[in-house]
This record gives C-alpha cells, structure tokens and sequence, in this order.
C-alpha cells in the first residue's frame, strides 16, 4: 500500500473578539520558477484528492484528443467550476447544441448554481435544481465533445474504464509527474484522481511554461483571459487572475487551491477540514513568500468573521 496523507499543520487562526475560538490545519507547498520546492508545511509528498483543480489538465487531454473548440472561453468553461451565472448557463448550453445534445446527456447531477447570487435567483424565479446549473457541466459538455470528435462512445464516458478517462488520467499523470494513488468518484461524478501537493504545484507551473500555441499553453491562455468564465463574478480564483497579471488559479473542492506565475512560482495547499475560508489567507502567505504583491492580495490577507453583522474578527494565516 502506497503512503496516505498524514495530515497538515496549522496553518490559520480564528480569532473573534481578540480570541482565538479555532483554527484551520493544513498543507501548503511553495515552488520556485525552477520547480525547485522553496517551503513546505504539513504533508506535501502523499496524495490527496485536487478535486477540481485537475481540470486544466482535463482540458488539455481533451485537447490531445480532438476536442473541437478554438474559442478560449470555450476553453475556460470546460476548466471552469463555473458559478451558473446566465453567461455560463448560455455557454454550456452552446456546447451541447454543437453536438446536437440536451441537458439529459450529462451525467453531472442536477444542482442548484454555485454562486449565492445566481442560486438565489433561480430560488426567487421558483427554479430547483438542472444538470446544466451544476458546476462541472462545462466539463461534463466538453468530455461528450471530445467523445464525438475522437469517434469513443458517449455511454459511460463518466467511467474510469472508458478510453477518454483513460486519456485524461494519463494527462494528469503526465504534468503532475507521479502516478495515479487512487481513483475516487468526484462529485460530479466523473473519476477524480489521487496526486501530491507538491505534483499538483508543479503541473501548474508547467501549464503555465509551457510553448504558446501548444494544447496546455492554450488552456492557461483561455483560463487567464476568461477568468469569470473559470470561477464567476465574485469567485475566489476569478478574482486573483484579475488581480495578478500572468496568475493561473483554480479552486478544489475540501479546501484545495492551485497556482502558477510564469517565471515566479506555483503554489498548491489543502485545507484538512475542507473550509474555503481558510484558502485564502493561507494562499496569499504563500504566493508572497514568491514576492508576489498586488491590492487583491491585501484584500485576501485575512477573511473577516462577523458578529451581529458587524466584523468582529478575522481568519489569519499562522504561515
């Protein structure tokens, strides 16, 4: 049996009122412009789970595969966990006419959007959940693309067994530069698989070096010019693409977070107790020990905790 994660340090405080009420442990790994690691906390050598911070590299095994769309924001919605903003519903909905598809052909359960905003609004209109507001389903619209274009059968194309997942765990292999752990079911139902922080770091940093024009140029290129595409308005990795020049950023499921900066770095952390608001404060720690600075960081630096509706306190980074 393979090494399984140990588990991380702490990495965040919870303060409230000048108390410290709990806190957040984790792993981080900071890696330089060579690839070289730079620092690490908690277990960054034994796999965990990126959850979506694999499509990138979804994408560009899609891409390998015959996958027909030149549109970069085409490109950036199959990377995307995209917020069900009308203008990621519209694209989606774009994708599946090209092959001729409705919504039933995606195997992603039906959702209610991701984002507050867009979720709020479906409620009001007296919508519920549809496989098309779920936030992989750019991804799944792309896998059924890539199905058509290679001549693969679209039945199962969810199952790890099917030559596109075959395709696409090989991909992941490729860029993260280790073998496949384990092999879980994510929850969009497509195969998610089991690599180190520290792999996962240097894939970003791949994808982000690599030759212009080539397939994971291409993504990098699509996700960082459609950054509202790959996440939504508000969303956290949409936010830090805008903020950074060059930063290609994508969040994970159970507190997962990637990111690459040409010729400066890649980051890759996991929060244990899967919270998003820990991300954050813990990721902006590590991209400055990168030297990276900008206003969107400053915001970043600590999540605020309120009380009454007014903050009362903060999430702070430990690292």
């Amino acid at each position: 049996m393979g090494k399984t994660y140990e588990g991380g340090v702490p990495l965040a405080e919870v303060v409230r009122s000048g108390f410290v009420e709990g806190g957040h442990r984790g792993s981080v790994v900071v890696l330089d412009a060579t690839g070289a690691p730079l620092a690490a906390a908690g277990d960054v050598t034994a796999p965990i789970f990126p959850r979506s911070a694999s499509k990138p590299m979804q994408t560009i095994g899609m891409l390998r595969a015959g996958l027909p769309l030149t549109d970069p924001a085409d490109l950036a919605l199959v990377s995307a966990s995209h917020a069900g903003e009308d203008f990621h519903l519209a694209r989606v909905g774009a994708l599946l006419d090209r092959a001729g598809l409705d919504a039933s052909a995606l195997h992603c359960p039906p959702d209610l959007p991701a984002g507050v905003a867009a979720r709020e609004a479906v409620l009001r209109a007296g919508g519920g959940p549809s496989r098309v507001q779920m936030n992989c389903s750019g991804k799944h619209s792309g896998m059924l693309l890539t199905c058509e274009a290679a001549g693969w059968p679209r039945d199962g194309y969810w199952r790890p067994e099917h030559p596109l997942q075959q395709r696409l765990r090989a991909t992941v292999e490729e860029f993260t530069g280790e073998p496949t752990a384990a092999v879980g079911v994510d929850g969009c139902g497509a195969p998610v698989l089991a690599v180190s922080l520290t792999g996962l770091a240097g894939a970003y940093l791949r994808l982000v070096d690599a030759e212009p024009g080539s397939a994971p140029r291409r993504v990098a290129d699509a996700m960082r010019a459609h950054p509202e595409i790959v996440g939504g308005t508000q969303a956290d990795d949409t936010r830090l693409m805008r903020g950074v020049p060059g930063l290609l950023a994508k969040v994970g499921a159970e507190g997962v977070f990637a990111v690459g900066l040409p010729g400066v770095g890649a980051v890759a952390l996991k929060i244990d107790d899967g919270a998003d608001r820990a991300r954050m404060p813990v990721l902006v720690s590590a991209l400055r020990r990168l030297g990276v600075d900008a206003p969107v960081l400053t915001e970043y630096a600590e999540a605020p905790l309120f009380g009454g509706g007014l903050p009362v306190g903060a999430i702070r980074p430990l690292w």
